[in-house]
């Protein structure tokens, strides 16, 4: 059964940063794009990045485009976000995602998704 579980998250001071690891198991991690999506609290699930099956392929919301980078290992079957010069409006859980057959951009038609972790930024 696949699993994707999500690690990194905590509480960190504006302007700080982050690295968040999802490790996935259970499905073959090269034949899936991996995405990552946060929700606030009150908020909606929103797409924040993505990268194609082999990592060539790197895509950004706008609120994170330039402060962030998604990579991805396919030996550790890991994707990786790292984020810069983070805001309390950064504030959220993160999930990560996965999709077989299109860029994990979009939440309907992910296959599989983590449980998220949480991550706090102080003003």
């Amino acid at each position: 059964q696949a699993q994707l579980v999500e690690s990194g998250g905590g509480l960190v001071q504006a302007g700080g940063s982050l690295r968040l690891s999802c490790a996935a198991s259970g499905l073959t991690f090269s034949s899936y794009s991996m995405g990552w999506f946060r929700q606030a609290p009150g908020k909606e699930r929103e797409f924040v990045a993505a990268i194609s099956w082999g990592g060539g392929n790197t895509y950004y919301a706008d609120s994170v485009k330039g402060r962030s980078t998604i990579s991805r290992d396919n030996a550790k079957n890991t994707v990786y976000l790292q984020i810069n010069s983070l805001k309390p409006e950064d504030t959220a859980v993160y999930y990560c995602a996965a999709n077989q057959y299109r860029i994990a951009s979009t939440i309907a038609t992910s296959n599989y998704w983590g449980q998220g972790t949480q991550v706090t930024v102080s003003s």
